[in-house]
């Protein structure tokens, strides 16, 4: 009871200093002349975290950090000059002063405290997607990023797509109307599952102490390295905290949401070590300005629409639907419908410039002052919005949100799912 007391009062004080931040996209302050290259030091370095590291190769990739040496040898082969380092916070306290920006690509209970260190320490950082693992941490995250002052870009790499910028032209152009629904759905399934029994040994080339990091100690076991953590509420967020951040964000973009108001979750029962196998999250947000109040609907896995409004729907998408039409998207196209309604449809103009890629303009921002288009005065509410789903379906409750007073006004069950206890040793 003690400790469950002091549990509850330790996340009372957290939340009670978080605060309210509007977040805009001020421009960082230009670290170095556009002809200079950058001192990068990249965490996390294999599998998604060397498609990071080539888009930033352009820079000198001074430091390496990663747990795994077998997952990371690629990298660590293709920079032999990169100092390498198995623990982050190790690095920072000893090559901080010549380290100018810092590529976050490590599993997402770990993205936090890196992102942290960096910008405490005044770093240009990009961090891939989700930003954090917890509610609290994006909160804190996009403080912290907007009193370092420096450049920062979250992973959704598919933001600087030439098709998600012509359908928020097209959305705001108001070619569909009003739009009041969304519904957004990804077919992937991370999750089910018990946790191991068997304890096989660590691999000699993985530090699995470091590979926890944050998180309560665990036997080692294959079920969560490299890969399948996504699927552990430990490490991961299932679906929702793998994928939302990239379909949600085109929504998000469009109507210009930020904070919802309520949230509710259904799936399958809920197991304490990993996620379900499908998954639906009704969001709730206000009206803003000219435009009304939207619900956006996310669904999962084995809870993906097959039809919506009469149409066929392939397994990943988002659907707005608005009080003139309806317009399908993914990666890489859109459809208006009904299509006889759209047959002399003309593009509105272009408003929104090219991007000259999204690595690039994380790069361009921290030479030049310049913003970028995610970074993390966005990413953090859309991070913020997508964990909320988690934390309706792990909690059971429909969430009430006060984003003002950070705080779920009708569940202490939810409040105490925002933010999670570190191990001793780690810190935000």
């Amino acid at each position: 009871m003690a400790r469950t007391m002091h549990r509850r009062q330790a996340l009372g004080t957290l939340l009670a200093g978080v605060g309210y931040w509007s977040f805009g996209a001020s421009a960082p302050a230009a670290s170095r002349s556009p002809n200079e290259k950058l001192v990068i030091a990249a965490i996390g370095v294999g599998g998604r975290g060397a498609g990071n590291v080539s888009g930033v190769a352009s820079e000198t990739i001074a430091y390496l950090c990663d747990v795994d040496d077998r997952h990371a040898a690629g990298t660590f082969n293709r920079f032999p000059k990169a100092k390498k380092y198995y623990d982050f916070r190790r690095m920072f306290d000893k090559e901080h002063k010549h380290i100018d920006a810092v590529v976050v690509s490590t599993p997402d209970h770990t993205h936090a405290p890196a992102t942290a260190a960096a910008l405490q320490l005044g770093k240009h950082v990009y961090c891939e997607k989700p930003l954090t693992h917890t509610v609290y941490e994006a909160r804190r995250i996009a403080q912290l990023a907007q009193q370092a002052g420096v450049a920062t870009q979250m992973g959704t790499q598919i933001h600087a797509g030439e098709n998600y910028r012509r359908v928020v032209e097209i959305v705001q152009a108001g070619v569909i109307g009003s739009v009041n629904e969304v519904h957004v759905w990804v077919a992937k399934a991370w999750g089910g599952g018990d946790r191991p029994k068997d304890t096989p040994p660590v691999p000699k080339t993985l530090k699995w102490d470091l590979w926890l990091g944050p998180a309560p100690w665990r036997p080692y076991h294959p079920a969560y390295v490299p890969f399948h953590w996504r699927r552990w509420w430990a490490f991961g967020n299932g679906t929702l905290g793998d994928m939302a951040c990239h379909y949600m964000d085109l929504p998000f973009w469009a109507l210009g949401l930020r904070h919802p108001t309520r949230v509710r979750a259904q799936g399958s029962p809920l197991h304490p070590e990993t996620a379900p196998l499908g998954l639906k999250v009704e969001y709730e947000y206000p009206a803003r300005g000219n435009q009304p109040a939207v619900k956006l609907i996310w669904y999962d896995g084995n809870r993906i629409p097959k039809q919506l409004y009469g149409h066929k729907m392939p397994p990943n998408g988002v659907l707005f639907v608005g009080d003139k039409g309806l317009l399908f998207a993914d990666y890489g196209r859109y459809r208006l419908l009904p299509p006889e309604r759209f047959q002399d449809f003309t593009p509105p103009p272009r408003t929104i410039p090219r991007s000259i890629g999204h690595h690039k303009e994380w790069i361009q921002a921290c030479k030049t002052g310049t913003s970028t288009t995610c970074h993390f005065g966005y990413a953090g509410p859309l991070t913020e919005a997508v964990l909320l789903g988690v934390v309706a379906f792990r909690s059971g409750e429909e969430l009430h949100w006060d984003a003002q007073a950070f705080r779920v006004t009708n569940s202490e069950k939810a409040n105490a799912l925002l933010h999670k206890p570190y191990r001793q040793g780690w810190k935000l």
